[in-house]
């Protein structure tokens, strides 16, 4: 007894002498294996609790995308090593380490239990609900305004403005397919101006749900094929709203130089437009094939978030949405690809490909007219475009980068490698 207690008072000098150790709760609470630790610095933990009754922590937030690894699965790597695996793209992480089979690193933090105490050793306050957001004055305003004003009714804007305000992504589609064609052939040919929606339209039998929230599956199974074609078909309907709302609400952008964009910036992003309809139809298409549709699985809004936080800036709006998120769709398709390849489903292998060329001419596009305004207005390209992420980007870029790829749209490694976390 006296040497346990002679432990225990150790154990308790350490924890105060070394300062940094968070009490999280006592032991019982902590049954499932993950739980979500809230760092009021907003770099947020996970606590696992394996079956051996021992405790672990690391960021929550996977070093690849950022996905909910507290959503993960906890699988035996041999030798009594056990990790962690990422639920959107299966990502594995030793528990002890942080170390991954894929190169990525991810940071883990020391637990001691004292006396039926869980303590993490992290400088941070960590709370298991989210810490109360600061109100904070807006500096800008955000213009988005509704879509009620609307001109020329045969105009690009105007029918930009209509596509936003259509909530049946089928009849988006529709409606996206027939204006591109108008626009080609000269039917319509006045850019015009219209006022864009605060958000565009959803069909109200949709569960929407925060993006960490959604849980992907590993494509080994039929319906985790589905769940990832599924959550690949929301993220198409969202670009394609995301390329009418730079058509409408940069219509009557003037550069520093007084000068308006050209006729080519409204052309290119009608050509994206387009891609991207026809990237959600052959989505839909095949989701329907195997037996599900479009809405039968929950679905997020957070790439809309990029365009209300862009909203008052073109270029950081070409930055964020076309040569950051876009460009990390490109990462992201060799294992994605191989998933469906891995379970013989040559179709969605096809859908698949066809989306991965088109996309690599979108990032191209962002970069063409990133680097196109940057000339016009005499800014050095590349560090305009690394303050731009700095400023509206979450977090740094995240490794594996499909260095091929984004060569091929013209991203070298100068745009992208700087903004990745440095190594400790």
């Amino acid at each position: 007894m006296e040497h346990f207690e002679e432990d225990l008072v150790q154990a308790l000098k350490e924890i105060v002498r070394d300062g940094n150790w968070q009490c999280v709760g006592e032991q019982s609470a902590f049954q499932s294996p993950c739980t979500k630790l809230f760092s009021e610095d907003g770099e947020h933990l996970v606590l696992v609790h394996t079956e051996d009754d021992r405790f672990w922590a690391m960021d929550s937030a996977c070093p690849h995308e950022g996905g909910p690894l507290e959503l993960g699965d906890i699988e035996d790597l041999g030798n009594g090593r056990m990790a962690l695996i990422c639920p959107w793209h299966q990502f594995d992480f030793c528990l002890d380490t942080g170390a991954s089979s894929t190169g990525l690193q991810n940071q883990v933090y020391d637990v001691k239990v004292v006396q039926g105490m869980v303590y993490v050793n992290t400088q941070n306050e960590l709370c298991l609900n989210p810490f109360p957001e600061a109100k904070t004055a807006h500096v800008d305003k955000l213009y988005i305004e509704d879509g009620d004003k609307q001109t020329q009714e045969n105009s690009l804007c105007y029918w930009a403005t209509k596509i936003l305000c259509t909530p049946d992504p089928e009849e988006k589609v529709t409606l996206t397919l027939e204006v591109q064609r108008k626009w080609n052939s000269g039917e319509i040919s006045d850019v015009g101006e219209a006022t864009p929606p605060a958000q565009p339209g959803r069909k109200e039998n949709l569960t929407v749900l925060e993006p960490g929230k959604i849980k992907r599956g590993k494509g080994g199974t039929l319906a985790s094929r589905v769940a990832l074609l599924h959550s690949l078909a929301n993220i198409e309907q969202w670009a394609i709203d995301l390329s009418w709302d730079v058509i409408a609400r940069f219509s009557k952008t003037r550069l520093s130089t007084g000068t308006a964009l050209p006729r080519q910036f409204f052309s290119d992003f009608v050509k994206v437009a387009g891609d991207e309809a026809k990237h959600y139809h052959l989505l839909e298409k095949r989701i329907t094939e195997l037996g599900s549709c479009f809405g039968a699985l929950p679905v997020h809004n957070g790439l809309w978030q990029s365009a209300s936080d862009t909203a008052h800036d073109l270029l950081a709006r070409l930055a964020i949405v076309h040569m950051v998120h876009e460009a990390r769709g490109l990462d992201v398709h060799p294992q994605t690809l191989s998933r469906f390849a891995a379970q013989g489903d040559t179709k969605s292998v096809e859908a698949l490909e066809v989306i991965y060329a088109d996309e690599i001419t979108h990032v191209a596009a962002g970069l063409r007219w990133f680097t196109y305004i940057c000339g016009k207005e005499a800014r050095d390209c590349v560090p305009t475009f690394h303050k731009l992420v700095k400023l509206h980007f979450k977090g740094y870029l995240k490794p594996p980068f499909n260095t091929e790829g984004r060569k091929t749209a013209g991203m070298t490694e100068e745009w992208y490698v700087p903004l990745v976390k440095p190594s400790s």
